[in-house]
């Protein structure tokens, strides 16, 4: 089959070189070197074209091989699905038995267990709730104590401030006899000052009383006239 195609690739190459024939779509191939192809190509022929009429006999037979094959395979893998699943089933099946016999021994040692984790905390729980009554007790008696202290404490501090304000008291009055005192003396001042005012004030209008008074004609100086003279 390859001389086939390459005897015909020969004579597509001479007719494309071919020289054409002039006003013509012809050309001039040599006949010798052509004919030689062809019978190249006539010789090749029949032997390809019983090996392909062989390839389409023993196509029904290839085909029918394969479905047969085909058909087998699919069976085995059929068969061997089933068995899968059957395997697979039972060891399902055992493995959800041992899951089931784990857990009514796990229930099992869980409820003893439990009763014993119920034991102790029942135990556990009476000795917190005694703990916590003492607890209670000596708070309470603690409180007693402390409650003492600070009432006595607060009669020391009430005193306290029962002298602090008899202090302040004391203090207040004491300030306000002594601003009655200062009022008392820079009143005294004042009147005294006032006093003063009054004997000069009356001092001042006899001095100017007295300017005011005219002189006797006695004591006046005469007065001459010196252009009469």
């Amino acid at each position: 089959m390859y001389r086939v195609f390459e005897a015909l690739d020969e004579l597509v190459t001479i007719v494309e070189e071919a020289r054409g024939v002039p006003m013509t779509s012809n050309c001039v191939v040599p006949r010798g070197d052509v004919l030689e192809l062809l019978d190249d190509v006539r010789d090749a022929l029949p032997g390809e074209v019983d090996d392909a009429q062989d390839v389409l006999d023993r196509r029904d037979e290839v085909i029918r091989t394969a479905r047969e094959q085909a058909d087998e395979t699919v069976g085995s893998a059929n068969e061997e699905a089933e068995r899968l699943v059957v395997e697979a089933r039972a060891h399902a099946e055992r493995i959800v038995a041992d899951a089931r016999d784990e857990a009514e021994r796990t229930v099992a040692a869980g409820e003893a267990s439990y009763a014993d984790l119920t034991e102790r905390a029942r135990a556990e729980a009476d000795r917190m709730v005694q703990a916590g009554r003492d607890a209670y007790d000596r708070a309470v008696e603690d409180g007693k104590h402390e409650q003492a202290r600070l009432v006595s404490q607060t009669e020391v501090v009430q005193a306290a401030h029962n002298e602090a304000a008899r202090i302040v008291d004391e203090a207040h009055e004491e300030a306000d006899r002594q601003r009655v005192d200062c009022d008392a003396y820079v009143d005294g001042k004042l009147a005294e000052f006032s006093d003063l005012l009054a004997t000069t004030l009356r001092t001042v209008d006899s001095g100017r009383n007295h300017l005011r008074t005219p002189l006797p004609a006695t004591s006046r100086t005469p007065v001459y006239d010196y252009q009469a003279q």
